[in-house]
């Protein structure tokens, strides 16, 4: 059964860098998902925090938040029919070596930490980050 959903995506700084935000809106929009609300923008390192929290006690933790917060990011919420598994399917597997042929981070992603994008994996992680980083809400 498929349903309207919105789901987070962001463009990460190697993303931003090597300009791939063009081509990675295009893939959403050939899949049907709509663009709703997009903000351009430097991770503070509060919002870095929060937004990688679940992951706080691990290891790589504080890698991922220097990361983050190393240049701008393109954070997009994305509108369509089962769009959280319609999106993930597109990006593809975190481990980039992993990921099947077409997907974005078997295209181009050069390392499991420099993988480019980032998608909610659920709707209540959507829900979280669509509210963390669109806190004056989505635009229509």
């Amino acid at each position: 059964m498929s349903e309207s959903q919105t789901t987070f995506i962001m463009v990460k700084p190697d993303g931003v860098k090597r300009e791939l935000v063009d081509e990675i809106i295009r893939r959403f929009e050939s899949i049907g998902l709509t663009l709703i609300s997009r903000r351009d923008i430097t991770p503070s390192l509060e919002l870095a925090e929060t937004h990688y929290g679940i992951h706080k006690e691990r290891p790589f933790f504080s890698e991922v938040v220097d990361f983050i917060t190393s240049g701008p990011v393109v954070a997009m919420a994305w509108m369509g029919e089962n769009a959280i598994s319609e999106a993930r399917k597109l990006i593809g597997a975190t481990n980039w070596e992993e990921a099947e042929p077409g997907t974005i981070r078997a295209d181009f992603a050069r390392s499991i930490e420099e993988n480019v994008i980032h998608g909610s994996d659920g709707e209540d992680t959507a829900a979280f980050e669509l509210e963390l980083w669109f806190p004056d809400g989505l635009e229509s």
